[in-house]
């Protein structure tokens, strides 16, 4: 097969349908990673306006511009906008766009599973910005503190769009989380070992492992939260056992680790695109792996750094203090191993090292900054000034922004495959910095004045008046800046002249295909020797689309991919991916029905949902597979490896495995706020204990049991090729005394009556939910037993997996509930 003929052929296997229904059913990675970035730029612009309509606000004293209900409506949604629906959702498209390429594979682990968390953020974030043009946009800011945000303090619809709308979209975060994962672990191409890993790809893997355990709390947070609004449940109100600080704690768990969830890929990026300019590879791979990893670790220590304020005992204080100064030194490895990259090499100034350059200097000052409000006695008087707003920009502009806008230019070549042609770049570029230093200098200033944050207005003779209308002209002048950026790039992808497939003379895979990539990425699969593959052999690119790798014939219209062994990078087995489908449009729109349904308090709306997604999810599943074993195929070379489906840990037992994970940190979360407010809430727990006897822990210590042993004995009876049915009853048994368990606890209580209450209901209906998953997971593999297709052991893990998930669930959340009846 000649090269053009193998690239029609792959064109056609992986490929979307033309036109726009082609992008409603697309599940391929190029498109879907054009999709968030085109969507997450469309939000950029819009948080934009809304932060220039601030600064209109404030450029003057007693301004009349807005009234304090629409600025508290903008101000909220101008940070809600930017931390959600911006930055989380930009580095996500440009991970799914690039991974798969820089790691010599052809698609992310579970493309549908892209495309559901694709739809989930358009549709979520939609509901945001309907808010906001209909007026009743939450007013609470963008951390929704109780009781601002709780029916006490805004008693209206407003703060249910964005409890509602952010839980949606952190379904999407999630979901590219633990795609991330598994295909940086498994699919890259043959000999890529973890140590010639492209450092994105390290770097990507340390975030995505960070969204996975940092995002958790926030959803609970927001659930709690919607629970009390919907139902009365009291877990944030002081005179019914709860405590509003438990938000503050959820929502820091979550709300500090981003602010690294944020840095580190643009740090990737810098890792990544600063050797290319410098003409030289990466001083220190390895310590700034360590690095990243490192602070990835220490950045869960460090959420009571925004509660200084609280009331937090002086041994917290200390040791919160500490470890906030403790992350300067991951992150200054990176930048020392930065700097060392450049005196070893010979830096071009091209527009990528500008914006490099404009980083260095504006996220050590950012910094420097934190450093200064990590100092307990200077957080108490700097703690909601502007100087803390100047300071938040600082790093997150100077410290995403800033390197997101350098990869922007280094990769809109292999974008577009066109090179730049009109310069609007270089002067967007210097309106940018000049503008962005000339406001948030300013607002430091401001802060150290005193002025505090999120006021509507200045009064005449607070000595903030120059500052505020200096700071706002810079404002304007950064937007113009940006909207020059956005022209720039539209106009070159346009009209630009075709330009070189890899004009930076780069190393990485991604620039050894065609400009714009083909919808395979590549023609055949290399063998990678090093960690960078074009500089050893420049000639790979022309033996890639020779068909010279694995995978260079493609058969029967399938859509075939590799995974490898993790540490080593040998090939391991061979997965067919499903093709272009209206399942995860469609999922997703049903998972919002469920949304809206407690948005507008239509509850039956509810029920339908969770049974319609169900069987979506089950006919998913039941697309996959085969019903016969296949035995080892041949992929080139004369290699012929298994397929998925036969093997023990299949692509499905490891998404399983880090989805357990975020779910694990969930419940984790769920039991720290019942065990912190047994610990600081006043009549905790109330006078009138649960009651269980003995049915409740009979029940969960015999199912728990049967859970454990009947899954096993199915899973030993599916490798000796014997009928599983007795394991898969036991099992079904089991979970079904687990469910019945949690039903006895709930039975015992009352929803609203106090937190203790609300919260065990919580806690029983965790285990409930779980239970019922399991059951469902566990007849559906009797179904497929019972149809042919259970020959493999693939399916049996995952659901094992599930199911010791669920017991373990039982007994520790049921232990938790009947451990205060043990204690009095």
């Amino acid at each position: 097969m000649n090269a053009l003929r193998r690239h029609r052929e792959l064109e056609r296997i992986w490929s979307s349908r033309p036109g726009w229904r082609g992008k409603l059913t697309t599940v391929n990675n190029n498109d879907i990673g054009l999709m968030f970035l085109f969507t997450a730029a469309t939000f950029f612009v819009i948080a934009g306006i809304l932060a220039m309509l601030i600064r209109a606000q404030l450029a003057t004293p007693r301004s009349v511009f807005m009234g304090p209900e629409i600025y508290n409506q903008v101000f909220t949604m101008h940070g809600t906008i930017m931390m959600f629906l911006f930055a989380i959702p930009l580095f996500e498209g440009l991970t799914i766009y690039l991974l798969p390429k820089m790691l010599g594979t052809r698609d992310l682990a579970f493309p549908r599973l892209s495309a559901f968390g694709f739809w989930c953020y358009a549709f979520g974030g939609s509901l945001l910005i309907f808010s906001l043009l209909a007026g009743i946009a939450p007013e609470s800011g963008w951390f929704m503190y109780p009781p601002l945000s709780s029916t006490l303090g805004s008693p209206g619809i407003n703060p249910d769009f964005w409890l509602l709308g952010i839980t949606f979209v952190e379904i999407s975060a999630i979901s590219a989380a633990v795609e991330i994962v598994v295909t940086v672990l498994i699919y890259r191409a043959p000999g890529m070992s973890l140590d010639k890993l492209p450092i994105f790809a390290w770097y990507m893997l340390v975030v995505a492992v960070m969204i996975l355990t940092g995002f958790p709390p926030l959803i609970l947070g927001s659930l709690l939260l919607e629970l009390e609004r919907a139902f009365g449940m009291p877990f944030f109100q002081v005179e019914a056992g709860g405590d509003s600080l438990l938000w503050q704690h959820l929502f820091w768990l979550f709300g500090h680790p981003e602010v690294y969830i944020i840095f580190l890929p643009a740090a990737g990026v810098v890792s990544t695109v600063l050797p290319v300019m410098a003409r030289t590879t990466l001083l220190g791979y390895g310590w700034v792996v360590a690095a990243a990893a490192s602070l990835g670790v220490l950045s869960f220590g460090l959420w009571v750094h925004h509660m200084y304020a609280t009331g937090i005992p002086h041994m917290g204080l200390a040791f919160f203090s500490a470890a906030s100064t403790l992350v300067a030194v991951p992150t200054g490895v990176q930048i020392f191993a930065w700097i060392g990259t450049i005196w070893k090499g010979r830096p071009e100034m091209h527009l990528p090292m500008l914006w490099i350059l404009a980083f260095f200097a504006t996220f050590v000052m950012g910094g420097l900054t934190g450093v200064m409000v990590a100092m307990v006695p200077f957080d108490w008087q700097s703690h909601d000034t502007y100087f803390v707003v100047a300071h938040f920009h600082y790093v997150l502009v100077g410290g995403f922004v800033f390197p997101m806008l350098a990869g922007l230019y280094y990769w809109l070549p292999h974008f577009t495959g066109r090179k730049r042609y009109f310069r609007l770049g270089e002067t967007a570029f210097w309106l940018i910095v000049l503008g962005f230093h000339g406001t948030f200098l300013l607002l430091h200033w401001a802060g150290l004045l005193g002025m505090r944050r999120r006021i509507d207005s200045i009064e005449p003779g607070s000595g903030w008046e120059l500052i505020n209308l200096l700071a706002s002209i810079g404002g304007f002048v950064m937007a113009i800046g940006f909207a020059l950026v956005l022209i720039d790039v539209g106009v070159n992808a346009a009209v630009a002249v075709r330009g070189r497939r890899n004009p930076w003379r780069a190393a990485t895979l991604e620039w050894a295909m065609p400009a714009p990539s083909p919808s395979y990425n590549l023609a055949s699969l290399p063998k990678v020797l090093s960690r960078y593959p074009l500089y050893d052999d420049p000639d790979l690119p022309l033996r890639i689309a020779r068909g010279e790798g694995l995978l260079g014939n493609p058969r029967s219209g399938l859509r075939e991919i590799l995974t490898v062994e993790i540490a080593s990078g040998r090939p391991n087995y061979l997965v067919i991916f499903p093709t272009n489908s209206a399942l995860p449009i469609v999922m997703a729109l049903i998972t919002g029905g469920f949304f809206v349904g407690m948005l507008i308090k239509a509850y039956w709306l509810l029920p339908l949902s969770v049974l319609a997604v169900t069987a979506l999810a089950v006919w998913w599943a039941w697309s996959l597979g085969s019903s016969e074993d296949e035995g080892p195929q041949p992929v080139g070379h004369g290699l012929a490896l298994p397929p998925a489906s036969e093997m023990e840990r299949s692509p499905g037992w490891w998404g399983s495995l880090f989805l357990l994970l975020a779910n694990g940190v969930f419940f984790g979360s769920l039991l720290f706020g019942y065990a912190f407010l047994w610990t600081v809430a006043p009549n905790w727990p109330p006078p009138t204990l649960l009651e269980p006897g003995l049915a409740g822990p009979l029940l969960a210590l015999g199912g728990a049991a049967l859970a454990f042993g009947g899954i096993r004995l199915a899973d030993r009876a599916v490798r000796r090729d014997a009928a599983p049915w007795l394991g898969l009853l036991l099992s079904l048994a089991g979970l079904a005394a687990l469910a019945a368990a949690a039903v006895t606890v709930l039975a015992r209580t009352t929803h609203n009556a106090h937190a203790y209450d609300a919260t065990l209901w919580v806690v029983a209906g965790y285990v409930l939910f779980h239970a019922t998953v399991a059951g469902l997971m566990t007849v559906f593999l009797t179904l497929r037993a019972s149809a042919g297709y259970l020959s493999r052991v693939g399916e049996v893990r995952v659901v094992r997996l599930w199911t010791d998930y669920a017991a373990i669930a039982a007994l520790l959340g049921l232990g938790a509930a009947w451990l205060p009846v043990a204690l009095s």
